[in-house]
């Protein structure tokens, strides 16, 4: 079932409508303000408590309880609505945007929020220098709006930002120089969260250094007391010995309707299913996420609530060509795709409702292709494929991530042992490189230096730009590839500001891409959550974007 389209689908960029008014979304039920911490098991710690310098949906989690966007999707849904800002438009071409921002609106520190405080936060990202220009610290915002006042590597994106304007007290306009895709829905994510202009001021003093798996975060993202957004939680305390992040409900929190139910929400990594199912079963948490399709069936039968989302993710296996240029032959890459056993995976790792992918993109998003060229698991064709291309004795290094599962990745050391043993039974040597997914993992492969990784994606808003486009719209490092073909079709389709014709605009990349095959996609599944007998739990997220403030206590 494909998911309804959001505005940005239905509606060309260059006439969209003045935006809905948010009423925001609480929970009718339980007991308000108790002083009982609600301990939430995640599958992997955060990177930072700044997340605009992030791209893990293991921070955005944290952060996503304390910092707000100007716009929002509704509360279980893909639909866009007023987050910070009240209302929205554009104007005709899609390249000026005017947000009416909420009165009354404080930040944690005491700070109001003004429209000047909205253009600080974007001039900042834009006149980022440095390590923030590498992709691991600023890779939304090169995604959304290109590159900064001053590139300083020939590979970043040119700027499509071009400014922010306080008309009046509460009236922000961002203009940008050409339309794109990426907007509104851009406008929604939690790594363009507003902050307030106090913590920037303190930023400045802390800069990142570093490279590759070496990047050292600025310290203020590191400890609870400099960060500060305008959410219903504030971010008190990150103990990282014992992998807690400590939140408390913020009492000045605008929205009477959406302050927290609960005092205190604790965020506990634990990195392994089986530990969090177990620590759900002793009470010493009261949800976790990413349940292992077998404990599925044993958890319900106990009376615990185990939730499905929607699909809404790719799972994927990427080749980086600039790390090993055996990658940068066709037909090396069809071998890799025949070799892959992917009917294997989703039948021994995916829970029900798991399926094989056959592009880069989940059938539930407009824009994917029932014409894509299609690739059989055939061992005998990878054999041949490798000897045609000269590779009989190709050796790859192979990465994979530890210590979390992810929405579209629930055991990735066993789906490494699968594809492993796939690659070995063609002939490829595979000399495997376990590493911790923050920052390690998440910084390395964004930097290209993998040369086959396992990663995946789930989407942040509901537009095919937001898969295919975040990869391939441009020369990125983590897939190392350059094909003007792929570039085009894709950077057609995003600026196109007819939706149906860009509909069938991402369909002729899909399978423009899926010719070329940059990675394999392997599956996309529906990630199942656990909450405990005495909890409301929040209203779950086909974006994995859910509001705490609105779980409670029965």
């Amino acid at each position: 079932m494909r998911i309804a389209r959001s505005r940005v689908v239905q509606t060309i960029a260059a006439t969209l409508a003045v935006g809905v008014i948010a009423t925001g979304c609480a929970s009718e039920r339980g007991d308000e303000g108790s002083d009982k911490p609600f301990v939430f098991g995640a599958p992997g710690d955060p990177a930072a408590l700044d997340p605009s310098i992030t791209s893990d949906g293991e921070t955005s989690r944290v952060t996503r309880q304390a910092f707000e966007a100007l716009l929002e999707h509704e509360p279980g849904g893909t639909e866009i609505v007023g987050g910070l800002a009240e209302k929205w438009s554009s104007n005709d071409a899609g390249t000026e945007w005017t947000f009416n921002l909420r009165k009354g609106v404080k930040f944690h520190d005491g700070a109001k929020l003004t429209a000047e405080a909205v253009c600080k936060n974007y001039d900042r990202w834009y006149n980022w220098s440095g390590t923030y220009q590498l992709d691991a610290l600023s890779y939304y915002w090169q995604k959304v709006f290109g590159g900064f006042a001053k590139n300083e590597n020939e590979d970043i994106p040119e700027a499509n930002y071009d400014g922010c304007t306080a008309a009046d007290e509460l009236t922000a306009v961002i203009k940008v120089k050409k339309p794109t895709a990426n907007l509104p829905g851009g406008f929604s994510l939690q790594s363009l969260a507003i902050h307030s202009p106090k913590s920037i001021d303190a930023y400045e003093k802390d800069k990142p250094s570093g490279k590759g798996d070496a990047i050292n975060y600025p310290k203020y993202s590191q400890e609870a007391g400099t960060v500060a957004g305008t959410g219903p939680f504030k971010i008190v305390k990150w103990n990282k010995g014992n992998k807690e992040v400590t939140l408390e409900k913020f009492d000045d929190y605008w929205n009477e309707k959406g302050k927290a139910r609960i005092d205190k929400l604790v965020f506990r990594t634990i990195d392994t299913e089986a530990a969090r199912r177990q620590a759900l079963q002793s009470g010493d948490i009261h949800g976790y996420d990413l349940v292992a399709p077998s404990d599925v069936k044993t958890l319900e039968k106990d009376g615990f609530q185990v939730p499905v989302r929607s699909v809404f993710n790719i799972f994927y296996l990427a080749f980086t060509e600039d790390s090993h240029k055996a990658f940068a032959k066709k037909d090396v890459r069809t071998a890799v795709m025949h070799a892959i056993d992917r009917e294997n995976i989703v039948k021994t790792q995916l829970p029900e409702g798991g399926k094989v992918a056959t592009q880069f993109m989940p059938d539930t998003i407009d824009g994917y292709s029932d014409r894509v060229k299609t690739y059989a698991h055939d061992p005998k064709k990878a054999k041949d494929l490798l000897a045609k291309a000269g590779e009989e004795d190709l050796t790859v290094e192979f990465c994979y991530p530890t210590e979390v599962t992810r929405p579209y990745m629930p055991a990735p050391t066993d789906m490494f042992q699968i594809m492993k043993s796939d690659l070995e039974g063609v002939g490829i040597n595979v000399k495997p490189k376990p590493m911790k997914w923050t920052p390690d993992y998440v910084d390395t492969t964004r930097d290209g230096g993998c040369q086959i990784y396992l990663l995946g994606w789930t989407g942040d808003f509901n537009d095919g730009y937001n898969f295919i486009g975040t990869w391939f719209g441009n020369y990125q490092k983590e897939w190392g590839f350059r094909d003007d073909k792929v570039f085009d079709a894709v950077k057609a389709a995003g600026s196109e500001p007819d939706a149906e014709k860009r509909v069938e605009l991402y369909k002729k990349a899909n399978e423009i891409i899926m010719d070329y095959l940059p990675g394999v996609p392997i599956s996309s599944s529906p990630p199942a959550i656990a909450f405990a007998k005495d909890v409301n739990p929040p209203k779950l997220s086909p974006l994995t974007q859910e509001n705490f403030a609105e779980a409670s206590f029965k």
